[in-house]
């Protein structure tokens, strides 16, 4: 079956955006007289929604979460949103994508406005056909939500023609929720137990893989 679509996560999948969330999230902590955890722990933050992970890392409820969320951005958003690289191989199998005739869509649990500002400041918006996140309002933050709303925007209807493209468990658990195939990439923060696990149906160990996976099932 030839694969038209191609939904992308951004953390860990498109760009290495752990320094900006690390430090982020070592700044609001700091802020409320939390200690600095070490990098494993910091680690976590990357990816899934902030709030959850801040309600478990500080044994909170959800609005001590909101509150620390807010803190968050106001390092995120002047600073921590640049602490960010693309990955080696990135442009290039986007290019290709492109080329080859598919669709391309951004599937993120970090806000739709952050993912802009950060497709735009890279160079990548002009591959996207569709780029879709989160709410700043918390109202839109699950990765299976994120992506049922992004399918609603793509030509594309029928699912198996549609492929997810993530580093993590949230987007293999969330991409399976609506019906995809999700390719895992090793190379962002999730490792090959934890993409084995949630279920993977391929893998991929650089963006040029990706590539081939997607265009080799025409």
């Amino acid at each position: 079956m030839k694969i038209t679509t191609v939904l992308f996560d951004l953390d860990g999948t498109l760009t290495d955006s752990g320094p900006g969330i690390m430090n982020s999230v070592k700044y609001a902590l700091e802020k409320v007289g939390e200690p600095t955890p070490d990098v494993d722990e910091l680690r976590k933050f990357i990816g899934p929604p902030l709030k959850g992970q801040f309600m478990e890392h500080c044994g909170i409820d959800e609005e001590k979460a909101a509150e620390m969320v807010t803190l968050y951005r106001e390092y995120f958003t002047v600073t921590g949103i640049f602490e960010n690289s693309v990955y080696d191989g990135v442009e290039e199998m986007l290019k290709t994508l492109k080329q080859a005739g598919i669709k391309i869509a951004m599937a993120t649990s970090k806000p739709e406005k952050f993912a802009k500002i950060i497709a735009d400041h890279f160079g990548l918006a002009q591959y996207f056909d569709v780029i879709g996140g989160a709410c700043m309002d918390e109202t839109r933050t699950e990765k299976q939500d994120v992506i049922r709303y992004v399918l609603e925007q793509c030509e594309e209807k029928e699912l198996d023609k549609i492929v997810m493209v993530g580093d993590r468990s949230y987007d293999v658990v969330g991409g399976h929720a609506e019906g995809l195939k999700v390719i895992g990439v090793l190379y962002g923060y999730g490792d090959l137990k934890e993409l084995s696990e949630a279920g993977a149906d391929a893998l991929a160990t650089t963006p040029q893989e990706v590539a081939e996976l997607v265009l080799e099932t025409e």
